[in-house]
């Protein structure tokens, strides 16, 4: 088994979804975090507050600096992610398949490094 993650990004600018909208994702994204974990695929999930609440830390010129905001300048930013246990690629996509009609947002599938496993 490998370790993947799938982030699930956010678009600023874009109408948000109406409050029922957003409650019936959080409850499809809830019904889709218990079969993860039924297919013991779970390894760890969560939701992210809005990219500017962020804050950069990173050394320049040999100091630590911190900056208010994201990393990256953009409309688009992670709003939220799972790792995940897969045997391969294609199972790791079969979930994000799920995942993006559950989030209703796009996921991003990547593997980790080398052999990672939990």
């Amino acid at each position: 088994m490998s370790l993947y993650l799938l982030s699930v990004h956010m678009v600023e600018g874009e109408a948000p979804p109406s409050d029922e909208e957003m409650q019936q994702a959080f409850k499809d994204v809830d019904a889709l975090n218990d079969e993860i974990k039924k297919a013991g695929a779970w390894v760890f999930a969560g939701g992210l507050e809005p990219a500017d609440t962020a804050t950069v830390v990173k050394e320049q010129g040999g100091q630590v600096v911190t900056t208010d905001g994201p990393f990256a300048e953009g409309k688009e930013h992670l709003g939220g992610f799972w790792v995940i246990q897969a045997a391969d690629l294609d199972e790791a996509l079969a979930w994000a398949k799920r995942a993006t009609v559950a989030c209703r947002g796009a996921v991003e599938v990547r593997p980790f490094q080398g052999d990672t496993e939990v």
